[in-house]
């Protein structure tokens, strides 16, 4: 015999019951389940802002390198990043050398422009960064060329 969820049974004691879950059983395995998905969603979070900080130093990290190979080949360092994906005006193509990335990426993963001066400020010639997940540059959140 099929039983309903909600059907009245006899105890071994004779009493009668109900079968199903109260009200309060209900509410714990919610909290339970809730706690565990608001945990989830904070570690996730963090995750992400951890990976978007480590994809922003692999970058300036090969911006860096193209920059450097730029100043060997042509014999200064570039007026602007853009000089890494197209050669600049007066300079000669084949000294040139580039393209120096494979894509010039000018936003980093909060939507702000990198940034680059030369001579540098923080090292001797040049500086290359992202001023981070604030969006304010010369915060402690900036990630740069000088920075681990």
């Amino acid at each position: 015999m099929k039983r309903n969820f909600k059907e009245t049974q006899m105890s071994s004691k004779g009493r009668k019951y109900k079968t199903g879950f109260t009200l309060v059983e209900v509410m714990i395995v919610l909290f339970i389940i809730l706690s565990i998905a608001g945990s989830a969603v904070l570690a996730y979070g963090t995750y992400l802002e951890n990976s978007k900080k480590k994809t922003t130093q692999m970058y300036i990290s090969t911006l860096a390198t193209a920059i450097k190979l730029f100043n060997v080949n042509v014999g200064r360092h570039p007026s602007g990043l853009q000089d890494l994906a197209d050669c600049p005006s007066g300079v000669d193509p084949n000294k040139w050398g580039g393209p120096y990335v494979e894509v010039l990426k000018l936003a980093d993963p909060w939507q702000n422009e990198y940034r680059y001066i030369s001579p540098g400020q923080h090292k001797k010639d040049f500086d290359v960064w992202s001023v981070g997940p604030d969006g304010q540059d010369g915060t402690e959140d900036d990630i740069g060329n000088w920075s681990n």
